[in-house]
C-alpha cells in the first residue's frame, strides 16, 4: 500500500464519495437525511464551506475517502472516512487521517474533532493512535455517534 497516492476532491470523484460512505454507514447504522445531503452534495456541504475532501488512490482506483468540514474559527471536523472493504487493515485510513489533519493544519485549524461509536473498534483505535482524546458530546449532534474525538495543534 505504499504506492497509494492521496489525491484532493474533484467533482467527477464524488460518486465515490457517495459511495464508500453510504455503504458503510449502510453497513453498521441507518443512512440519516444529513448524510444523503452532505454525500449528494459535498461540493456545497464541504468543499465551499471551507472544508476539504480527499481520497486515497491506487493505479487509478478510488480505495478510500475523507473529509474535513469547517465548524469554526480554527475547529474543523474530520467526517465522512470510509474505506472500500478490500483495502480495510492496510493502512489506507491511516494515510488518509494523517493527510487530513495536514490540511487542517495548513487551514488553520488549531483543533480538529471527530464524532463516532464504540462498535467501529478500528477506527477509534487508529483514532487513538493519531492522538485524538475522548472529549465530552454535545447532545443530539449525531444520533449514531456514541463518542467525541479531539485532537489539538
Amino acid at each position: 500500500m505504499e504506492k497509494v497516492k492521496i489525491i484532493p476532491y474533484q467533482p467527477a470523484l464524488q460518486p465515490y464519495f457517495e459511495s464508500i460512505n453510504k455503504a458503510w454507514i449502510k453497513e453498521h447504522f441507518i443512512l440519516e437525511p444529513v448524510d444523503i445531503e452532505v454525500l449528494e452534495d459535498p461540493e456545497f456541504h464541504i468543499i465551499d464551506q471551507g472544508g476539504a475532501i480527499l481520497f486515497a488512490e491506487l493505479e487509478g482506483e478510488i480505495l478510500g475517502t475523507v473529509a474535513l468540514k469547517y465548524q469554526e474559527e480554527g475547529i474543523y471536523e474530520m467526517t465522512k472516512m470510509g474505506v472500500v472493504p478490500e483495502a480495510q487493515g492496510k493502512k489506507v485510513g491511516w494515510k488518509l487521517a494523517s493527510a487530513i489533519l495536514e490540511q487542517a493544519k495548513g487551514l488553520g485549524a488549531q483543533k480538529v474533532v471527530l464524532y463516532s461509536n464504540r462498535k467501529l473498534a478500528p477506527a477509534i483505535s487508529m483514532y487513538q493512535k493519531l492522538g485524538f482524546k475522548e472529549a465530552e458530546p454535545e447532545a443530539g449532534k449525531y444520533s449514531r455517534c456514541d463518542i467525541k474525538m479531539e485532537i489539538e495543534f
